[in-house]
C-alpha cells in the first residue's frame, strides 16, 4: 500500500443518478483503510475556489438512494487554463489532498488526465454518465436508471397514443450515442430508432412506418438520440407528417427527465463497487485512468483510452430492435 493519507472525490460534468452512491463508497472506503476524505464542491470549479471539506461516514449517511450529487456539478473554462489548473493544485496542496476520484465523463476524465500529468497527483476516474459512451466498462452509471426512466415514459405515452392513433416521436438524451435511444426501444417496443451511429432518412423512416400501418397498427412511437435525427427532432416530426398523414404526430422530448430520480439497484451497486476499488486502486499506487466493470470484472483503462476508443454500438441491438418491430 502507498503512503496516501487523504483523498479527495468530486463529481463533474452531467450529473447521473448513481454519483452519490459512488461518493458514499469513496467516503466509507477511506474511513475502513483510516485515510481521510475530502468532498470537492462543484467540480473543478469548487477545486479552484476551494470549496473543500473533509467528509465522513455520517456526511454520506442516506444518500445512496438519491439522484444528482450532494456533491454538486459544474463544467469550468477557467481549469482549461495552465493559471486555472495551478489554483486546483495549490488548494489540494493546502488540504493535504495526495490522490484524487473524479466521477464523470469524457471532459471530466480529459482534466484529470492533464491534472495528473502537470502535477504527478494520482487520480482515478469512475464512469458517471447517463450516455453509456466511454470504452473500458459495459455500462456506466447511471445508464440503467436513465434506461428505465426513458421506458416507463414511453409506455405512459404508448397508452395515449393507441388511445388517439397517434405516432409519437420520442427525444431522449445521448448526445452523440444512441445507447438510451436503443435498450429503451427494445423494452418499450417502439417501431423505430433513430441514432446517430446508423443514420436513418426521413423515406426509410415512412417506410417503416407505412409496414406498421398496412398492418392496422392503431400507433406508432419512434425514439431518437438527440444527436441522432437528420436535424431537430420538432423538424423530423414535420418531415414525416407531411409525407405521411395516417397518424396524428406528436412530440415529446423527455430531456433533463433522464438525469434525475432514484438510481436502480444496478447502478447503486455498480457505483459502490467502483468507489471502493478506486479507493484500493489508488492506496495500491495505480493512477490516470478510470475503473469499469467487464464481464462482471473491475478493468482499469487509462484515460486516453477511454476517451478516444469509444465503443460502437453494438450492432445486434439494432438488428434486434429492427425484428420485434415488425
Amino acid at each position: 500500500m502507498s503512503k496516501i493519507q487523504n483523498i479527495g472525490v468530486f463529481t463533474s460534468g452531467g450529473d447521473a443518478p448513481g454519483m452519490n452512491a459512488a461518493v458514499r463508497a469513496v467516503v466509507r472506503a477511506c474511513r475502513y483503510y483510516n485515510i481521510k476524505a475530502f468532498g470537492i464542491y462543484r467540480g473543478y470549479d469548487g477545486l479552484i475556489s476551494g470549496e473543500i471539506e473533509e467528509l465522513g461516514s455520517r456526511s454520506v449517511s442516506n444518500i445512496i438512494h438519491r439522484g444528482g450529487t450532494i456533491l454538486k456539478s459544474a463544467r469550468s473554462a477557467e481549469f482549461r487554463t495552465v493559471e486555472g489548473r495551478k489554483k486546483a493544485y495549490d488548494n489540494l496542496v493546502k488540504h493535504g489532498i495526495d490522490a484524487l476520484v473524479a466521477i464523470g465523463g469524457d471532459g471530466t476524465f480529459a482534466g484529470a488526465s492533464v491534472l495528473s500529468s502537470e502535477y504527478n497527483i494520482s487520480v482515478i476516474g469512475l464512469p458517471g454518465t447517463i450516455d453509456n459512451d466511454l470504452n473500458g466498462t459495459d455500462f456506466t452509471i447511471g445508464y440503467d436508471t436513465a434506461v428505465n426512466t426513458a421506458t416507463t415514459a414511453i409506455d405512459k405515452i404508448r397508452d395515449t397514443a393507441s388511445s388517439h392513433n397517434r405516432l409519437f416521436f420520442i427525444e431522449v438524451m445521448g448526445r452523440h450515442s444512441g445507447q438510451i435511444a436503443v435498450r429503451a426501444s427494445i423494452a418499450a417496443g417502439a417501431e423505430a430508432t433513430m441514432i446517430p451511429e446508423e443514420p436513418m432518412t426521413v423515406e426509410q423512416l415512412i417506410s417503416t412506418l407505412e409496414r406498421g400501418a398496412s398492418s392496422k397498427k392503431s400507433s406508432s412511437l419512434v425514439v431518437v438520440a438527440e444527436g441522432g435525427s437528420p436535424g431537430h427532432t420538432m423538424q423530423l416530426a414535420h418531415e414525416v407528417e407531411a409525407k405521411f398523414d395516417y397518424y396524428d404526430t406528436k412530440v415529446t422530448i423527455l430531456g433533463h427527465l433522464l438525469r434525475g430520480g432514484a438510481p436502480t439497484v444496478a447502478d447503486r451497486v455498480l457505483a459502490s463497487t467502483l468507489g471502493v476499488q478506486a479507493v484500493e486502486y489508488l492506496l495500491k499506487g495505480k493512477s490516470g485512468g478510470m475503473l469499469g466493470i467487464v464481464n462482471n470484472q473491475v478493468k482499469f483503462t487509462p484515460f486516453e483510452q477511454a476517451i478516444r476508443n469509444v465503443e460502437n454500438l453494438d450492432p445486434e441491438m439494432m438488428r434486434i430492435a429492427g425484428i420485434l418491430s415488425v
